[in-house]
């Protein structure tokens, strides 16, 4: 790791020193909405600064929700560097000719957070490139450099084909991740269902009925359904259709990894002219044999724009085990991946003690983080050569990103770097605020208060945002 600033959390600091008084804006909010104001947590501090402006409740530990995801980016930032890159590797195994291959093909990844469709397209046009156009054998999966016992996908919310629930795993192909789209089929008969990515292992059972009226209902009227959770192959559509909803879209996790990499390989590899005859199988390939073919991911710099921008969780936790995988060696795991974050704070000098952390991504009741701690982070980061690439992976208020449609009023839209978090009763918001005065101060804001994410908590973030950045 770099040497940088350590920003230490003593005890011992002279917090009286330091403004605790909430602003006049944020008392009102929680004032009108009956919320105490012990369960908010906030510190503001400069960039270059060794003393908040404003620090309340900072050493309590607090549901951060979706803003963890900043620890776990800037430590792999860091370790790992902004031109890091996840292989792929092929093998070839079987005899070759220089067109058919006589045998299995093998494919081992290591973790690629961002392997999507048109990644693995262009892999594959690589393929058809140097000459393979038939597999004679199977697919053979190597997904060792992970551990692949990641738990139970519904474990967070008993939603376990919701695509943000979607478990790690080391050749992870689109986040495992099918769009269905639904239209009024204009020939009069029903409604059409298109998939993309079309698995080519995945049934589609249409059960759907067309019917007129205004376009209402809880997901337009469609259930979906798994026949077999075992298998995740065979799904079914059924409900009223409403055809004033036409088009509607439905992104859902279906298959397991393997059948899921396959399915779409073997698609893919259709319409490129190519011929798979056999199966697929799952199994480590023999480590002393030279790859065929390497495929480089995005760089990591580009990958934790997408994270932290657009709040992705399965990217978020593909981190964590490559972070746990590359520092400790593999097969990554979560509880490798937060052990080294934990020994990075303790190197950074910062105190990990508020710290639980549960899957990096924040999708847990479980994690808990203070605002000390937080801002501490973004201190660190911001003295960092490395801070322009973590600033720009952060959603820019009011122009991109998962807060593209908040804090536009006025002039502050453009003024501030945030990663924003929301659960059942948090609200999180930590980043870097740019004040008319020139400064830029780390702020890092929690909530957790009884149904503050119905809409309080928003509030409450939008007025402490224009607090921050006019009187700081």
């Amino acid at each position: 790791m770099r040497d940088c600033l350590a920003f230490v959390t003593a005890a011992g600091l002279a917090f009286a020193a330091i403004a605790e008084e909430l602003p006049d804006p944020v008392n009102r909010i929680l004032a009108g909405h009956d919320i105490p104001a012990d369960g908010l947590s906030v510190v503001v501090q400069a960039v270059g600064s060794d003393i908040p402006v404003l620090s309340h409740n900072p050493l309590t530990p607090r549901n951060p929700a979706s803003t963890i995801k900043l620890l776990t980016t800037w430590v792999a930032l860091d370790e790992l560097g902004p031109t890091f890159r996840w292989p792929t590797e092929v093998y070839f195994l079987g005899n070759w000719d220089g067109r058919r291959l006589d045998g299995d093909l093998g494919i081992k990844g290591y973790g690629d957070p961002y392997l999507v469709t048109e990644e693995l397209w262009k892999l594959l046009r690589e393929l058809r490139r140097i000459g393979l156009e038939e597999i004679t054998g199977d697919l053979v999966i190597d997904s060792t450099y992970f551990d692949g016992n990641g738990g139970d996908p519904g474990e967070f919310d008993n939603q376990p084909y919701r695509t943000y629930n979607v478990l790690p795993d080391a050749l992870l192909v689109n986040f495992k991740a099918v769009r269905f789209q639904f239209l009024e089929d204009p020939g009069g008969n029903g409604v059409l269902i298109t998939a993309d990515p079309a698995p080519s292992d995945l049934t589609i059972e249409n059960d759907l009925d067309l019917i007129g009226g205004p376009c209402r209902g809880f997901q337009a009227g469609v259930a979906f359904n798994i026949r077999d959770d075992s298998t995740g192959r065979d799904v079914v559509f059924s409900g009223d259709f409403p055809a004033a909803c036409s088009p509607y879209s439905m992104t859902r996790s279906v298959l397991r990894h393997d059948t899921f990499a396959f399915g779409v390989f073997d698609t893919l590899w259709q319409q490129l002219g190519g011929q798979i005859r056999g199966g697929v199988r799952s199994e480590a390939i023999d480590e002393d044999l030279e790859p065929a073919l390497t495929w480089r991911s995005r760089p990591l710099a580009e990958v934790i724009r997408s994270i932290n921008k657009f709040s992705n969780n399965v990217m978020t936790r593909q981190l964590l085990y490559t972070l746990a995988a590359e520092q400790l060696g593999p097969p990554g795991t979560e509880a490798g991946g937060i052990e080294f974050i934990e020994s990075y704070l303790e190197r950074a000098g910062l105190d990990p003690e508020s710290l639980v952390l549960a899957n990096g991504a924040g999708l847990s009741r479980d994690t808990r983080i203070s605002a000390r701690l937080l801002a501490d982070i973004l201190l660190q980061a911001a003295a960092s050569p490395l801070n322009p690439e973590f600033l720009a992976s952060l959603s820019l208020g009011g122009l991109d990103g998962t807060t593209r449609n908040r804090f536009r009023r006025g002039a502050i839209a453009g003024s501030l770097h945030v990663k924003t978090g929301r659960l059942d009763h948090v609200s999180a918001l930590a980043g870097y605020v740019h004040a008319d005065s020139g400064a830029t101060y780390a702020v890092a804001l929690m909530l957790n208060a009884e149904d503050v994410h119905r809409g309080p908590g928003k509030e409450l973030q939008e007025a402490f945002v224009r607090w921050a950045r006019a009187a700081l």
